[in-house]
């Protein structure tokens, strides 16, 4: 299930694993005629589904004779926000694409015709798709907007959405991984927080949310007065995260411009490491063991933590799926004043660093990778030792030389 909206407006509707659209007062279903019969898509075996590029741009294909009826779906701000349905004939014969459950807006009249062979709903219109083209359906998202105005060809496809969002969720951090999947997860997550919001059910994962959401460029100012109370609760706690929540909070306060806060975060850290309660932090084993749970912020939180953690990069080491293979990490976090940004190339079985730390400048290691690396300085490069240990990588969710920046 997948949220799709558009920031800053409050229509929602959710994508279902069968393409539905499910909004407040509507869902919207599709079918196709094929050559050889009508394919629903609630009912058929043969569908797929997948983000493009973790943005909420979701593709949903289903199999027809000798082909693939794909359908997919975003949303747009124009006319007061809009959510696009595309259906395309992915095959070699000519298909009729079915959409119904809503009132729908197209470009050209749908067939008077009433379908053959199947039973429809009443407001269920029908679209003639030529092989390997498309057609396009719109829900307009606000009732007042003069229907007249929207002509769905004309809004923004499907790739420049999600590559719009892709740049949207980067603004926090960008990772270039061997793992596109998790790369993609992270870009998944960040993009429903912006849809859905912080999580209310847990006042740490409500933490890694917000300080999320502002990482991704919302106001840090308006945010502030809605960590207080669940960072009171958090503070009280012996988690082995709370001192990953406290950092972000900090770094946080920094960003509004509150000294206050951050000294106060700064204390309640320190008094917490005076106390016994700070010093071990959450365990890391693999990126094949981050999990996803109920918070977004956590989620993304743990995996670059695996990147970079207080200033030891790779502090899990390269997986060994990732060996010989070159990756890059912008803008991740390696201390309350500093994010860190590397990228790796191989020279046979040894890999080499560029880093550039941006903020205050911290002594850097990577002890799981070569133990004999240590640095202060602000950027540079090193080539490492070759990887000892071999760690394995389930989740299949820089220029040579100079700047990384």
């Amino acid at each position: 299930m997948t949220t799709t909206g558009v920031t800053g407006q409050a229509w929602r509707a959710t994508v279902t694993d069968r393409g539905h659209v499910v909004a407040a007062t509507h869902e919207v279903g599709w079918a196709v005629a094929a050559e050889d019969r009508w394919h629903v898509a609630a009912d058929e075996v043969a569908v797929r589904q997948l983000r493009v590029e973790g943005a909420p741009v979701v593709e949903t294909r289903m199999r027809v004779l000798d082909g693939d009826a794909v359908q997919r779906v975003w949303s747009v701000p124009d006319h007061g926000g809009v959510t696009v349905i595309e259906i395309e004939n992915d095959s070699p014969l000519p298909i009729a694409a079915a959409l119904y459950g809503a009132p729908l807006l197209t470009d050209r009249p749908p067939s008077s015709v009433p379908p053959q062979g199947i039973e429809l709903p009443a407001d269920a219109i029908v679209l003639p798709v030529a092989h390997r083209t498309h057609v396009r359906a719109a829900i307009a998202h606000d009732p007042s907007v003069d229907p007249s105005r929207i002509v769905p060809s004309r809004l923004p496809d499907w790739l420049a959405v999600a590559r719009g969002w892709r740049q949207t969720a980067e603004h926090a951090s960008r990772l270039v991984l061997p793992d596109e999947a998790l790369a993609d997860a992270v870009i998944a997550a960040r993009c429903d927080l912006l849809l859905d919001g912080p999580t209310l059910t847990d006042p740490l994962d409500t933490v890694f949310d917000i300080a999320e959401l502002v990482r991704l460029g919302e106001p840090a100012e308006a945010w502030m007065p809605e960590i207080v109370e669940p960072i009171a609760d958090v503070a009280r706690r012996d988690d082995a995260t709370v001192d990953d929540a406290l950092r972000a909070v900090a770094r946080m306060a920094r960003a509004a411009g509150d000294k206050t806060a951050a000294r106060d975060v700064r204390r309640v850290l320190d008094r917490r490491h005076r106390d016994g309660r700070g010093l071990a932090d959450a365990p890391l084993a693999s990126l094949a063991s981050v999990q996803r749970g109920a918070s977004a912020g956590r989620f993304v939180c743990d995996v670059e933590r695996c990147l970079a953690d207080n200033g030891v990069v790779l502090p899990i080491g390269i997986a060994a799926a990732w060996r010989g293979a070159n990756f890059e990490v912008y803008t991740v976090p390696a201390g309350v004043n500093t994010v860190v940004s590397y990228a790796v190339r191989w020279h046979g079985d040894r890999p080499a660093v560029l880093w550039e730390q941006h903020g205050t400048p911290i002594e850097l290691t990577a002890p799981a990778v070569d133990d004999s690396w240590v640095t202060s300085e602000a950027k540079g490069e090193a080539l490492w030792q070759a990887p000892r240990a071999v760690r394995t990588l389930s989740l299949s969710e820089l220029p040579d030389g100079g700047d990384i920046a």
